[in-house]
C-alpha cells in the first residue's frame, strides 16, 4: 500500500492556506480604484491576509498527522513505499561481540 507524505488534515489546512492567500492577493488588487488601491484594504488588510496564508500553508506542511503512520509507529518513508523509516534494529553478536544491525524486514524491490 502507498503511504503519501500528508495525511487528509495536512490537506485540509493547505486548502485553508490557499484561501486565504487567494484573498489577500485579491483584497490587494480590488484596493479603492480612486486610491489605486492606497487604502486599508490594499496596503494593510491584504498583506496580513497573505502573511497569515503563509503561516497556515507553512504550518501545515510542518504538522505531523497520526493518519500518516504505518503500523508499527514508525512513519511512513516517502522516498520508498513499504519501507518504514528509521534505523534498523541492532542486536547482539552471539559470541558476546559488538552489536551487528539486524537484517532489514523488509523486501527489497
Amino acid at each position: 500500500m502507498q503511504q503519501f507524505a500528508f495525511g487528509p488534515r495536512n490537506y485540509k489546512i493547505m486548502w485553508l492556506g490557499l484561501v486565504l492567500l487567494g484573498a489577500g492577493f485579491i483584497a490587494m488588487m480590488l484596493g479603492d480604484k480612486a486610491n489605486y488601491g492606497e487604502d486599508f484594504i490594499g496596503i494593510t488588510l491584504g498583506p496580513l491576509l497573505l502573511l497569515t496564508g503563509f503561516g497556515v500553508e507553512f504550518y501545515a506542511i510542518m504538522l505531523r498527522d497520526p493518519a500518516a503512520v504505518v503500523s508499527g509507529g514508525e512513519t511512513a518513508n516517502p522516498l520508498a513505499p513499504g519501507v518504514a523509516a528509521g534505523p534498523a534494529p541492532v542486536v547482539g553478536s552471539p559470541l558476546g561481540g559488538p552489536a551487528t544491525p539486524a537484517a532489514p524486514a523488509y523486501k527489497r524491490l
